[in-house]
């Protein structure tokens, strides 16, 4: 057998960029590059074999390690998981830092390659500069943490370990069931150490993403619930999209007069002006999702994971018959609400189910279109409120106009929007209208603040000749915007809108509804009387943090200055930020939806023990598994 001698570092870079998928017929290079930042723990090791000019994988330098893992999962999600990139980074608090970055690719089922480089393999130098030790057990290291938020997680303590733990990490990267953060731990010693690699691991290898097939009993248990069924409701979930299973959900809706709802990772499969999409679903749904949903006696869960938001915490679906098809590649969300769990492919499965009931139709009737008319003008109302007075006494756009400002009017509409957190997500979830597919792109699985402009910036680089735009509320964008920077150094121009309601108001929003009095998620100083958050206000110039960082900065309080901003965006060639002014209170909220959290039973508050009692009715009005 030939050899080659490499250092694991070599052999690592050499490996993933032969690394090649195949799917229906087209074969595709998987990975694209490397994002990271050098530390000790890596710049001699890793960082050596990214220096050699015969490294033809891209290095992207990140600021920080959370952003470049939120960034290459922006990347992997654009890309519909075709296309991913890796993370690397030192040991301790940069590979720490990436812990956030996996979780959220994990939830979303993004595949994301993590190599956080690890105390030395062989402890002489112990204990090194950011190593955590851990005297009960010397094996657990920083490293570790990641074991929780990996699908795979494995550490390379010699070099020859690296072929197995590449082999296996490339299983669950090209696995649409179970894609996720994979995490592969390389010692700093470990990194530079050489093996003589055999020629045959090194070569290119092609991944083939094979469809599962649904079998004949699956289609027959599947066509048997809907033939059983009056009103049924498909919810298009993540998984539709990524099987490219669009043009079959609007086949399989058509045929049999069957409405659909959409999450956030399946909203933009499918058109807004379809006749059959009732836009969002669940907490953050519409009000004609939520209606049907009520009365909808099967419930066609095609590809999603059936979070909360989505079944508003097992509450919205009220018909006492209901019952559930889960049809998903992944066993464990299929089986989910006590499902009949399909385990196919939801583009075969959508194809076959739609020619095994000849002659249905629902009996919705025309009550489908008149629940999207009364959608339709409750978000045209939306998108023309008027401002609202501001303490200040300057005019402040609603959160509401300003989506549609941009959605309506403003931006292109094959423009990519990215967001993730706070309620800029609810809204978009509600009202935004996709006019081209694959252009909504939204983090909600985890909620993460601060995925956003990382999120926008690996979306860019994967697609460098659309628009791509950041849609973030104040307090995200205080928590992470450092890949602004990066965008900047690359020439990735992206757009970043700022809706700065002056803090957390999401959440306040959640205290009020559970009769706790106003605290620490507004931008106060501390009152010297009560010593609480509850001073004078704190005004932020995000326009000029933008420019700090070397993108354009503007400003917009009235829609004229807004579509002003965007037009001047639009023909910027580098990355701009653009400040709007939105009233704390603005946002929409309700639409018959409904939201379980911990409510606290005993309190000083007579409104918390109101809340608790709410709560608990409403709980006892949910299905229990």
């Amino acid at each position: 057998m030939s050899t080659i001698r490499l250092t694991t570092g070599q052999a690592c870079l050499r490996f993933l960029d032969n690394q090649y998928i195949e799917v229906d017929g087209e074969e595709i290079k998987f990975v694209q590059g490397v994002f990271g930042i050098f530390g000790h723990g890596v710049v001699v090791g890793l960082g050596e074999a990214l220096a050699a000019k015969e490294t033809k994988l891209p290095f992207y330098q990140a600021k920080n390690e959370q952003g470049a893992g939120h960034a290459a999962m922006g990347f992997a999600k654009q890309h519909n998981r075709h296309r991913i990139m890796a993370v690397c980074s030192s040991i301790g608090p940069g590979a720490l830092n990436m812990v956030t970055a996996a979780g959220t690719a994990t939830v979303n089922h993004i595949p994301v390659l993590f190599l956080p480089s690890d105390t030395f393999a062989c402890r002489q130098p112990d204990p090194v500069l950011q190593q955590v030790e851990t005297p009960h057990n010397y094996t657990v290291t920083a490293s570790d943490a990641f074991q929780a938020v990996s699908k795979y997680w494995d550490r390379v303590n010699r070099p020859e370990q690296l072929m197995i733990a590449l082999i296996n990490a490339f299983r669950v990267l090209t696995d649409p069931a179970e894609a996720g953060a994979v995490t592969v731990s390389l010692p700093q010693d470990v990194q530079g150490e050489a093996f003589d690699y055999p020629e045959e691991f090194l070569v290119k290898r092609v991944h083939h993403i094979e469809r599962r097939i649904p079998t004949t009993g699956q289609i027959e248990r599947a066509a048997k619930l809907l033939k059983a069924a009056k009103n049924p409701l498909v919810i298009c979930g993540g998984g539709v999209r990524f099987s490219g299973a669009g043009k079959e959900l609007e086949t399989f809706c058509k045929t049999y007069h069957i409405p659909f709802a959409e999450t956030q990772a399946g909203k933009g499969t499918i058109l807004w002006d379809n006749p059959y999409n009732l836009s969002g679903i669940g907490t953050t749904g519409s009000l004609a999702a939520n209606k049907i949903a009520k009365e909808a006696d099967l419930i066609i869960a095609a590809g999603t994971r059936l979070g909360d938001f989505t079944t508003c915490s097992k509450w919205l679906f009220q018909h006492p018959d209901a019952k559930f098809l889960g049809i998903n590649v992944a066993s464990f969300d299929a089986y989910k609400m006590n499902a009949e769990p399909i385990i196919a492919d939801a583009k075969l499965m959508l194809a076959a189910l739609k020619q095994a009931v000849p002659g249905y139709k629902s009996a919705w009737g025309n009550t489908i279109q008149a629940v999207r008319d009364a959608w339709k003008d409750e978000v045209d109302r939306l998108y023309r409120e008027d401002a609202f007075p501001a303490p200040d006494g300057a005019p402040r756009l609603s959160q509401a106009r300003v989506l549609g400002e941009l959605n309506d009017r403003l931006l292109p509409p094959e423009t990519i929007v990215v967001s993730g957190s706070g309620s800029i997500p609810s809204d978009m979830q509600r009202v935004w209208r996709t006019r081209v597919t694959n252009t909504y792109h939204m983090e909600y699985g985890f909620s993460c603040m601060g995925y956003e402009v990382a999120a926008a910036l690996g979306s860019k680089i994967g697609f460098p000749d659309k628009e791509v735009v950041a849609i973030i509320g104040d307090g995200a964008y205080a928590m992470l915007h450092t890949e602004l920077l990066t965008s900047v150094q690359e020439g990735k121009k992206i757009i970043v809108v700022v809706l700065d309601n002056a803090g957390f108001h999401c959440i306040d929003n959640l205290q009020h509804s559970q009769g706790i009095e106003q605290f620490g998620n507004e931008w106060k100083t501390r009152d010297e009387k009560s010593g609480r958050l509850e001073g004078a206000s704190v005004s932020v110039d995000y326009a000029k943090n933008g420019e700090s960082w070397g993108a354009l900065g503007l400003r917009a309080r009235t829609p004229e200055e807004l579509a002003t901003a965007v037009k001047e965006a639009l023909a910027s060639k580098k990355s701009v930020v653009i400040d709007v002014k939105v009233s704390p209170k603005s946002m929409t909220t309700g639409y018959e939806s409904w939201w379980r959290v911990g409510t606290a039973q005993v309190s000083t508050n007579p409104d918390v023990e109101k809340a608790a009692k709410a709560m608990a009715a409403e709980v006892a009005r949910t299905r229990k598994f």
